[in-house]
């Protein structure tokens, strides 16, 4: 249920990246207005209510909270539908930031309590499969919707049903006792945020395991957010086709990192720890390499071929960053520590990652034309990838003692 729900998470928050080229020609925007909407309009209130939140989700009732901000960001969803400008566009994106701004820190807790460290980064993986599901579905449907009823429609019709599955989700799902997967006794110590971030700062893992991420996921969300159009401009592709081929791409390469990114932190890391976080460092190396002929080649169908691979190698790191997280810290720390990485990921990813894209496209359109698009998105893939790994790699070298020194001040 709670991978249910992330499902529901990743198609109301993606759902915007195959709707934008049908958004732009109706306002009439630059690439950065959109860059503006896909990222920031979304990340501001997500990144920044995330922390308060996840306080509420150490000491209050987890499941209830979960339910409550799917009913928040589905709403909005659905409002993004009723939007006659690009400002009530913006913020409705907003309304939809601060609903999701409530579920992934204490998902994280709860699935930390259901299962135990040498079986988590797994678990981790298996419920990160709603990122891939939730964008396969998003783009699926949202190109066909934009080709055949329209944009407008089709936040309504990802929206509501966000709505039947938050009641669902407070009937069925059950709060799982603090420390369960461990047989740790939830001694019910409260820690303030400062606290929590202190004791995270002094661990060089988390520093450096919360950079690799979020650089991860400033690439990430500029691709997630332009790909398509890119495929649009520089390969005369239509969104209905845009959409099927792209999700499914992405839906089953992502998958594939997740649970395998997650499969191979848990068998690798059974030695040592840090020998999972230097497997996510070599393939974080492995992938930057298909970066130069995935934005270079002209065949679209061979551009998507490579595209699958550094789609699954650049999305191995995500459950085992979650769950080497889960573990650094107490009990009543876990969903603000949680929060606490999301805002990096979250500050570097979505408020930074598509804006920089849509910002670079309009700074070389003057020479690069409608290519421009094309050359943003090998810029910052080639830059990153490198700077990425060694992120990891220092991680690595620093994991053990770290986990050695939980419950330390």
């Amino acid at each position: 249920m709670i991978a249910t729900v992330y499902v529901f998470n990743f198609i109301d928050r993606q759902v915007l990246a195959i709707l934008l080229p049908s958004i732009k020609a109706e306002f009439s925007v630059d690439d950065w207005v959109l860059g503006f909407l896909a990222g920031p309009a979304f990340a501001l209130f997500y990144v920044t209510l995330g922390i308060p939140i996840a306080v509420l989700g150490d000491r209050w009732n987890r499941r209830n909270l979960i339910a409550i901000s799917l009913a928040i960001w589905s709403a909005m969803t659905a409002l993004s539908g009723a939007a006659s400008s690009i400002v009530q566009l913006s913020l409705a994106r907003i309304g939809v930031g601060v609903g999701e701004a409530g579920f992934s820190p204490p998902a994280h807790s709860m699935i930390a309590d259901m299962y135990p460290p040498e079986r988590r980064s797994l678990a981790m993986g298996v419920f990160t499969l709603g990122i891939s599901l939730g964008i396969m579905i998003a783009y699926l449907g949202g190109g066909w919707m934009a080709q055949n009823i329209g944009w407008r429609q089709a936040f309504f019709v990802v929206g509501v049903p966000g709505l039947a599955l938050a009641a669902l989700f407070r009937a069925t799902v059950a709060e799982p006792p603090r420390g369960m997967s461990e047989g740790r006794a939830d001694n019910n110590e409260r820690f303030s945020v400062l606290e929590v971030a202190r004791y995270l700062m002094a661990r060089k893992s988390f520093v450096h395991m919360s950079l690799g991420a979020g650089l991860a996921s400033f690439t990430a969300y500029a691709v997630l957010s332009f790909f398509p159009s890119f495929l649009e401009r520089s390969h005369g592709m239509d969104l209905q086709q845009i959409g099927a081929l792209v999700g499914i791409i992405i839906g089953v390469s992502t998958g594939i990192g997740f649970v395998g990114g997650g499969w191979i932190a848990d068998h690798v890391g059974a030695t040592s720890r840090r020998y999972s976080l230097w497997i996510m460092s070599a393939a974080m190396m492995l992938g930057w390499v298909f970066v130069f002929p995935l934005y270079l080649l002209t065949d679209p169908f061979v551009v998507l071929a490579v595209f699958f691979v550094p789609s699954l190698l650049n999305n191995l790191y995500l459950g085992t960053t979650f769950a080497q997280t889960q573990g650094l810290v107490g009990l009543r720390m876990r969903s603000v520590a949680s929060a606490l990485l999301l805002f990096v990921i979250n500050v570097l990813g979505l408020g930074f990652g598509p804006l920089a894209a849509g910002w670079l496209s309009d700074l070389l359109a003057a020479t690069a034309g409608n290519e421009s698009l094309r050359y943003s998105l090998l810029i910052i893939g080639a830059v990153t990838g490198p700077w990425i790994a060694w992120h990891f790699y220092v991680a690595g070298r620093y994991i053990e003692g770290d986990l050695a020194r939980v419950g330390e001040a």
